[in-house]
């Protein structure tokens, strides 16, 4: 007979607390510090078992239990670090928002963003003073990335539907990402390459000879992780059709294939609308425009990359082809599904807020 270990007291939250663990929550920076807390309490709340969680957050039962017995001891305040003992602060409150102000809301003379020396030598502190600060604030103004919001009138249908392929892919059926990586360049460098030796890294040239160009067409099978992929000449509408065909004959015959592709005019003319009446089994779903980043084939594109093409050295387009051959070859041998966990809500949600901090921002 198993022996049953004590009921753990359920988490009732009031209003104000589960809008301060939301805010908390959003803050993904602190994976161990009060947003990751936060979520924990947030799944607890939400009636999630204690191995739900652990799987979800990739924590341990210990953790769970102890920030149960935390919080409703507690409360939020409960999920703060204390304070640890130290040789008191130095530099005030006051200083400390003068820093914040001048790097959020000035610009520096002559230049685009602040450095820690030109910050120091403006309000008269130390260099590594504003080091610490910035970094406990989550400051950085040397970097900058980059975005994009879709304006695709239809953004959330495709959002909800090819998430829902992801979760919940239909029975017999395939669900395959499908997209081309397009004018490869089979690059050579000028000199030898000098190879990796103990204390000295692999160097090259920074000049190089172009040979040519191919396009690889690619479909990622979301469920296994094997690729059907293809080098064309060109990235037209003819090579589409011709992957198609391939695709159509390597799948199993009994099963429905749904495709995931991005809105490149290639993947909508007239061409593939013929050849899709001769093939009913197939279906179509389109990603919403400049949103890449839902077409799982580009984290497989990435790592072709990163491990095949970045440093390779090549002396001719089929010496390229062969390369990116080998590494689908090894791809395929030991196959490892990109597993894709945000929901359609969660990405709406987080777009959203995104979307309403950049009108915040020029309003």
């Amino acid at each position: 007979m198993k022996r049953r270990g004590r009921k753990a007291q359920a988490i009732n939250l009031t209003s104000e607390q589960r809008v301060e663990l939301e805010r908390l929550a959003r803050r993904k920076r602190e994976a161990r510090g009060p947003a990751f807390r936060a979520r924990v309490i947030l799944m607890l709340a939400a009636g999630a078992i204690g191995r739900e969680v652990e799987r979800r957050l990739r924590t341990s039962n210990q953790t769970v239990c102890a920030l149960r017995k935390r919080f409703l001891k507690g409360g939020v305040e409960a999920l703060f670090d204390e304070r640890r003992p130290g040789t008191p602060r130095k530099i005030g409150d006051e200083q400390i928002e003068r820093v914040i102000v001048a790097t959020l809301e000035r610009r520096p003379e002559g230049a685009t963003h602040w450095s820690t020396r030109m910050m120091a030598k403006k309000l008269g502190l130390s260099q590594s003073a504003i080091s610490r600060i910035w970094r406990a604030f989550g400051l950085k103004p040397h970097r900058a990335s980059t975005y994009t919001l879709s304006r695709d009138p239809l953004f959330v249908e495709k959002v909800r539907d090819v998430v829902g392929l992801y979760l919940h892919p239909p029975d017999r059926a395939l669900v395959l990402s499908v997209d081309e990586k397009s004018q490869i360049q089979a690059l050579n460098r000028t000199q030898p390459i000098l190879p990796l030796r103990p204390g000295t890294t692999e160097r090259r040239t920074a000049d190089y000879e172009r040979h040519g160009t191919t396009s690889l067409f690619a479909a990622l099978d979301v469920k296994t992780g094997k690729v059907i992929g293809r080098c064309y000449p060109r990235h037209r509408a003819t090579e589409f059709r011709q992957f198609l065909d391939l695709i159509e004959a390597t799948v199993p015959a009994d099963q429905q294939v749904h495709l995931i592709l991005d809105n490149y005019a290639t993947h909508k003319s007239p061409t593939i609308h013929r050849w899709l009446l001769k093939h009913s089994r197939f279906h179509l779903h389109f990603i919403p425009t400049h949103s890449s980043w839902l077409n799982l084939v580009e984290r497989w594109f990435g790592l072709l990359t990163e491990r095949q093409i970045k440093r390779g050295a090549h002396t001719s387009v089929r010496q390229l082809q062969t390369a990116i051959e080998e590494f689908l070859q090894v791809s395929n041998a030991a196959p490892k599904p990109f597993v894709w966990t945000k929901t359609a809500d969660e990405i709406l949600d987080k777009v959203a807020r995104y979307a309403a901090e950049t009108l915040r921002a020029h309003s």
